[in-house]
């Protein structure tokens, strides 16, 4: 797990942002907050702490970021550390009463916006303050780890005059999230691990929870992300790519850089990449390469566009 950088440190520009600073946002579907600051007239009745941000209407956060601190979160709907980690933003966010908000991100529906921060790995979480992007982590930590990364952003942010405050409205304050129940004691074993980093721990917690409920969904779920984490934890991705190009039909070169490229958001290249090494391989060993893609299919979603057509594409190589 990465852990949030020193703040006195982190005013750089770590992303490129240059790209997206000038966006226009569309009238029809507003999907952030209101263009005014809030110190400079939010509406009577306050505005959402947590909203969702696209391509389109990130030129509204950025300016927002001056009056207040905004917390970018980067998840995907198939990334379960995304899932285990978003309430505990939203918890904590709607604790501080304003003096800071939440901007989700969806990396697949965005893809400018992951490409300008540079998200290689989710769940990915950094804020904006005055304009200029502050790292924060990266991974599904702790409530009390997120508690603390943002005090230390609120002093930052205060080291840069962004001060400011949003009026609550009444339905974000009804919409606070309720507490969690609590998870069962292997799938608490488990998010544990991850939280330390041991994915094999999280492994053997989740095959225990399978083995003592086949429908376990949440279960089969977390094991197929936490496999997946477990392969690509100390893979570097220029090293990956370059083995890869040297090894068009090594097994192992090209499913870690498919991996990795999952874990990315590059859900496309990922399958590409493993489709075209199955139709490159003679017929009695495509095998692995069939099990590597359909494990990934259950990763992302049966449902998603992207496994809609990938799927097709190897029935059509298999017959």
């Amino acid at each position: 797990m990465s852990t949030p950088a020193a703040p006195g440190s982190v005013m750089r520009g770590a992303v490129d942002l240059s790209s997206l600073r000038n966006r226009p946002a569309t009238p029809a579907t507003p999907a952030g907050p209101p263009a005014a600051s809030p110190a400079a007239g939010a509406p009577a009745g306050g505005m959402p702490l947590v909203f969702d941000v696209t391509d389109d209407t990130f030129g509204e956060v950025l300016e927002l970021s001056r009056t207040v601190p905004v917390v970018i979160d980067l998840w995907a709907e198939w990334c379960g550390p995304c899932k285990q980690l978003s309430p505990v933003l939203e918890k904590v966010v709607t604790e501080l009463g304003g003096r800071l908000v939440l901007a989700k991100v969806d990396v697949d529906a965005n893809p400018q916006l992951a490409q300008g921060f540079r998200a290689q790995s989710i769940p990915m979480v950094l804020a904006l303050v005055a304009g200029q992007p502050v790292p924060l982590f990266t991974g599904a930590v702790p409530e009390q780890q997120v508690r603390d990364v943002f005090a230390q952003l609120l002093q930052l942010a205060a080291q840069h005059g962004v001060t400011g405050t949003v009026p609550v409205d009444a339905e974000s304050a009804a919409d606070a999230p309720a507490e969690e129940p609590p998870l069962p004691p292997l799938h608490a074993e488990a998010f544990a691990a991850i939280e330390e980093g041991d994915y094999a721990r999280a492994i053997t917690a989740y095959e225990k929870a399978l083995a003592e409920n086949p429908r376990d969904a949440d279960a089969r779920a977390g094991l197929g992300q936490v496999r997946l984490l477990d392969r690509v934890q100390d893979a570097d991705l220029a090293a990956a790519r370059a083995a890869a190009a040297a090894e068009p039909t090594g097994l192992d070169a090209q499913f870690l850089v498919a991996d990795l490229d999952v874990v990315g958001g590059h859900v496309d290249d990922a399958f590409a990449r493993l489709l075209d090494l199955f139709a490159a391989l003679p017929a009695d060993e495509r095998a692995p390469v069939r099990e590597r893609l359909l494990e990934l299919f259950g990763l992302v979603g049966d449902d998603d566009a992207r496994v809609i057509r990938a799927r097709a594409r190897l029935a059509s190589l298999l017959f």
